[in-house]
């Protein structure tokens, strides 16, 4: 029988509905509270309820929550969001990457189990005890809490794939193969997708199982492809941010996958990270209801022009491709 597995509890596919597929809602990074980066703190759970509320005004029902511990998870603060607004939410366990835990950044990452960086206890430990501790939060309980993971997740940096980085990848893909759990995958920029996938597949993880971030922070159609022919599920993100590349730029990677063939492994999020982003946080940002507000009745228009069934698209992008990807193997 197949299940997602949100913070609340198991539920079936069918129940997932339309789904936003990387965000984040409560989070404070270790890293840049070291750095005084005040506005990549999501720190105000009221605020962060309001913009659940917005979301499903606007027709949301899941949220995939790709906040890990490195990046300053707090599950019970999630988790009792997710009961009062009644949302779906999905938890990571896994790493984010290595920027975050690089030993050169000491003072920015302290692990929560024992004190020591994040970098310290990848070495310290095996990659078959990295392991077991993943598959934990998946299968026992996050941080001594009875609320459970329903992805598990990786990372690496922009052009490269640290030593620690291919460990941690080594040891989310035994969890991923103990537990049936999904896999979400950051990649910086964009970069280092096909190399992600081929240490994936070397590991024997099952690649339609993996999610890929921030594809669209790299438009590189042959790039989308060559990942899209593997099987794996291609993760866009970066709606708004304009300081990239103008929005028609995303929306022609997307339509030339679509045209391609490959719709049913299109993801949609908003990577909601920062207190600008937000319509409630008191920067006047556009929000986490902007992509199923603003951006969905544009692109059914740019999809139209392009002789394509937008709304068509969108259902799979938002309900059918979610549902099939966060299912449990």
């Amino acid at each position: 029988m197949t299940f997602i597995r949100t913070l609340t509890q198991d539920i079936q596919p069918s129940e997932l509905g339309v789904t936003y597929a990387h965000d984040h809602i409560y989070c404070l990074p270790p890293y840049w509270q070291s750095k005084g980066e005040a506005d990549l703190l999501l720190d105000d759970a009221q605020a962060s309820g309001k913009e659940l509320a917005d979301f499903v005004a606007c027709g949301g029902q899941s949220i995939y929550d790709a906040t890990a511990p490195d990046y300053g998870r707090d599950v019970r603060v999630v988790a009792a969001l997710a009961q009062q607004y009644q949302v779906n939410i999905i938890a990571t366990a896994g790493l984010n990457k290595g920027f975050l835990w690089s030993s050169r950044y000491p003072h920015a990452k302290t692990h929560p189990h024992c004190g020591e960086s994040f970098a310290q206890w990848i070495e310290r430990h095996s990659v078959e005890q990295i392991s077991q501790h993943i598959a934990a939060e998946v299968v026992v309980g996050i941080e001594g809490t009875a609320f459970r993971a329903g992805v598990i997740k990786c990372g690496t940096g922009y052009n490269q794939i640290s030593p620690l980085e291919h460990k941690v990848m080594q040891a989310t893909a035994l969890a991923v193969k103990e537990t049936g759990a999904p896999m979400h995958c950051h990649t910086e920029m964009g970069t280092m997708a096909l190399e992600q996938l081929a240490i994936l597949k070397q590991q024997g993880v099952d690649l339609s199982r993996v999610g890929l971030a921030h594809l669209d922070r790299n438009p590189d159609p042959w790039l989308h492809q060559q990942i899209a022919k593997t099987g794996a599920f291609l993760c866009f993100d970066g709606m708004s941010r304009i300081k990239y590349f103008p929005e028609h730029i995303r929306s022609q990677a997307l339509i030339a996958l679509c045209k391609k063939g490959y719709q049913q492994q299109i993801l949609i999020g908003g990577d909601f990270a920062r207190k600008s982003m937000s319509a409630h946080y008191g920067l006047g940002g556009l929000g986490l209801a902007y992509i199923l507000r603003d951006w969905r009745p544009r692109f059914v228009q740019e999809a139209h022009a392009e002789g394509l069934d937008g709304e068509a698209l969108l259902h799979d992008f938002f309900v059918a491709n979610p549902a099939r990807y966060l299912q449990f193997a």
